[in-house]
């Protein structure tokens, strides 16, 4: 004889309700690069708190510039001494941790006069960073999972020529993942257009260093009105980006804010996908990430 259930409505309450919050879980992206006192590359992955890493940054290229990396004191690309990262990358990789690199930044010397000077760099991206040969790979022979785009000079000109010709060589094997760090005033004035493509999976909106749109004291209203317009976007995943420190920058939010205001607001959204800081420096010094990984 059958015995009868003694499942109760509250247990598959908490059940279904496990199941949402797993389904909206979200994940930590950090820029690395910018502070030669941040840690390694290897050690920021080992680290366990980072889903993604963004290799910050790529400034200078576009119209016939010879493109430059600069990751601040860690190492000398113009002697070819990035090559050694190759290693850390791959051991980020072999944790399950996406590595980006990111272009733009808010000093340099970029941007795309043309379609055709576009797909240009896109080819010297694919050929030196990502599954293309060159035999002057700037970080060695790893292949780097996708491009960050951080445009916040130059022009607004072309990027959405650059994401269709990189999102193209997806067809050639390993998917090329495209993101983009848009500042949280929608639409973002310089690749607002581009994102209108579709193309990108991974959107970090900075919602620091812009007061219309931040979180203060306890008022959520500007940053969600904010996180509404962004979670409309044709892109795949929206993410909150913030400083990992007060000292970074304005908009920092504190840990018991964010769990307990900030994240219970927003993560209802379907294209919630996490955290973005900036940056590892910083996170290294308050330890940001890790208090507050268990919520995001």
């Amino acid at each position: 004889m059958a015995s009868k259930s003694s499942t109760s409505p509250a247990f598959l309450f908490s059940m279904i309700l496990a199941l949402v919050v797993g389904i909206n879980g979200g994940g930590i992206a950090i820029y690395w690069g910018q502070n030669g006192n941040e840690g390694t590359l290897a050690e920021a992955c080992a680290s366990g708190n980072y889903k993604f890493v963004n290799l910050a940054f790529l400034n200078v290229f576009g119209n016939g510039q010879t493109p430059m990396i600069n990751v601040a004191g860690h190492c000398d690309p113009s002697s070819g001494g990035c090559t050694g990262l190759s290693s850390e990358i791959k051991s980020c990789q072999a944790r399950g941790v996406k590595v980006m690199l990111s272009i733009g930044g808010g000093v340099g010397s970029y941007y795309l006069p043309s379609a055709e000077d576009a797909r240009y760099v896109a080819t010297y991206l694919w050929d030196n960073f990502l599954g293309g040969q060159s035999s002057s790979r700037p970080l060695g022979d790893a292949v780097l999972d996708g491009i960050d785009f951080v445009i916040a000079t130059g022009t607004n000109q072309h990027w959405d020529d650059l994401a269709r010709y990189l999102s193209a060589y997806s067809i050639s094997g390993k998917k090329v993942y495209l993101a983009a760090a848009p500042q949280c005033p929608y639409p973002d004035a310089w690749v607002g257009g581009a994102l209108q493509t579709g193309l990108y999976d991974y959107v970090w909106v900075q919602f620091y260093g812009n007061p219309p749109c931040e979180y203060s004291s306890g008022n959520m209203g500007n940053l969600e009105d904010a996180w509404n317009q962004w979670t409309s976007i044709p892109a795949g995943e929206i993410f909150l980006g913030l400083p990992a420190s007060a000292d970074a920058s304005s908009g920092f939010i504190p840990a018991s804010n964010l769990t307990s205001i900030v994240l219970p607001t927003i993560k209802g959204s379907a294209k919630y996908g996490g955290v973005m800081l900036w940056s590892r420096y910083y996170d290294g010094q308050t330890r940001y990430s890790s208090t507050i990984k268990g919520s995001v």
